[in-house]
């Protein structure tokens, strides 16, 4: 009995320990700034994750900048399309960034409603997307039948699963 409670406590210990590490490693941020712009805060979070690692200092080598990877020119169209104060040195701060970049996916949701669409436009661009649901190789009018670039690809498949990790955890 005594060795059973002994395995029961480091099992407990273990997956507590493991579940506290997890949930570490995939905090829920900004969540109400996400939920203000329509986007599911665990989706808004496995962006983040996938894009920056968190970091709000990051720049890209194409310039996109903070937590969820914003372009300068991305965050003007957003900033004028939804009458907001574009300050491009706001960038690296994080809800600055979470509400442009949230604002930004809400958006091609609109535009393009299957997640994997919307996210591949978030990586891709949202104009090389619409080519794609264009061509007949590559969607059916609505749903990408496969994604050309293998960046995107990737890109896709990394929020899909840390988006579980997040529905599993939250």
């Amino acid at each position: 009995m005594k060795r059973f409670l002994v395995c029961l406590f480091a099992a407990i210990f273990l997956f507590t320990g493991g579940y506290f590490g997890v949930k570490a490693k995939y905090p829920l941020l900004y969540a109400e700034t996400a939920r203000a712009c329509g986007v599911d805060p665990k989706l808004a979070c496995a962006v983040m994750k996938a894009e920056s690692g968190f970091r709000t200092d990051t720049v890209s080598r194409a310039g996109a900048v903070g937590l969820m990877q914003v372009l300068p020119s991305t965050a003007q169209f957003v900033c004028a399309r939804e009458d907001i104060v574009y300050r491009e040195e706001l960038l690296t701060d994080g809800a600055y960034n979470v509400k442009i970049g949230c604002l930004y996916l809400a958006y091609l949701f609109d535009k393009f409603p299957k997640s994997e669409v919307a996210l591949a436009a978030y990586n891709a661009g949202e104009g090389v997307v619409a080519e794609w649901l264009r061509d007949p190789n590559v969607s059916d009018g609505l749903g990408l039948k496969k994604i050309p670039y293998a960046e995107t690809r990737r890109y896709v498949k990394k929020v899909g699963k840390f988006r579980k990790i997040y529905d599993f955890f939250y």
